[in-house]
């Protein structure tokens, strides 16, 4: 009898849409690998609808709040399913940046400066000296992520007023220059190294990421050899003193602009990183050889409690 496998997708994050996208890629993916999949758009009833379907794993392809900062996890332990990716611990720790930031400096790990400030005190005067970037603590896929540029007199506004939804807290980094670096470990191996270039505007923004055609991925990064193994080095070693397992990917910046200060930093680590069309970790597996289908299918067999 082949595993059932439920695959959970949708939730309330601002991710959802992404997320359904994913879990939809992966429960087709799975069925052509033989399994018998249950697709769950998770709601507020998702711990009697998984009660209710005991499947033999749970495959986790929510994004955001709820889905990726350890929640879900907590309750698949409860149940006692065994999941993919991260466990508990890692998906809290990976999801609040700032605390990410913390544990990954402790291991070696380079990363931008910055810090927490209340959305309020960001809108009345710069946290930083321009250029700097600021972003929800606990958001993913770029939501709410603003770039305030060298020069610019006034901090970004949209901080205090009601359009900001994404928690009173907000993470200010220093603006690294340069190029816009991802690097997956699935397992305990780093894959390959994908530059990201935006085919319009700026830099790597939510529509860049999901639309078609956005982003134009250069793999392997034309790096030079030392910097393309440090980056993988640097990704692995964040995805093990982050605790995390299975598949992550993290993101980083290289500042190699003429006069820059040759900066390589980890921006974040994606716990749950996006499986659509045009996401990166199956273009990074696919370069080393795992198709689609074997990806997903070692993601579940891989699955486990305790994690």
């Amino acid at each position: 009898m082949p595993k059932h496998v439920a695959v959970l997708m949708g939730g309330t994050s601002s991710e959802r849409v992404i997320s359904l996208k994913t879990g939809t890629a992966c429960a087709d993916a799975l069925e052509g690998e033989g399994y018998r999949v249950t697709r769950v758009d998770v709601g507020a009833d998702v711990a009697a609808v998984l009660a209710d379907l005991r499947p033999d794993a749970a495959f986790n392809a929510l994004h955001g709040p709820a889905g990726e900062d350890g929640t879900i996890q907590g309750l698949l332990e409860i149940l006692k399913i065994p999941y993919t990716h991260s466990g508990v611990l890692a998906s809290a720790l990976a999801m609040h940046k700032e605390r990410a930031k913390v544990v990954m400096r402790a291991a070696g790990v380079s990363v931008p400066e910055g810090r927490v400030v209340n959305r309020h005190v960001a809108a009345k005067s710069h946290p930083l000296p321009p250029p700097y970037v600021v972003k929800p603590v606990s958001e993913g896929s770029s939501v709410g992520v603003i770039i305030v540029r060298d020069g610019r007199s006034h901090p970004p506004q949209i901080l205090a007023s009601e359009e900001w939804t994404y928690g009173e807290e907000v993470l200010a980094e220093t603006y690294v220059a340069g190029r816009e670096l991802t690097c997956a470990v699935m397992g305990d191996r780093a894959l390959g190294v994908i530059e990201i270039k935006p085919a319009s505007g700026e830099w790597y923004d939510f529509d860049a990421k999901y639309a078609e055609g956005g982003s134009i991925h250069v793999l392997p990064a034309e790096l030079k050899p030392n910097v393309y193994q440090r980056v993988q080095e640097l990704a692995l070693t964040a995805h093990q003193a982050l605790g995390c397992r299975g598949v992550s990917r993290a993101d980083l910046r290289y500042d190699d602009t003429p006069g820059g200060t040759g900066a390589l930093v980890v921006l974040e680590v994606n716990t749950q990183p996006g499986m659509t069309q045009t996401s990166l970790v199956p273009e990074l597996a696919a370069h080393a050889g795992y198709g689609f289908g074997e990806l997903v299918r070692w993601m579940v067999e891989d699955a486990s409690l305790g994690r």
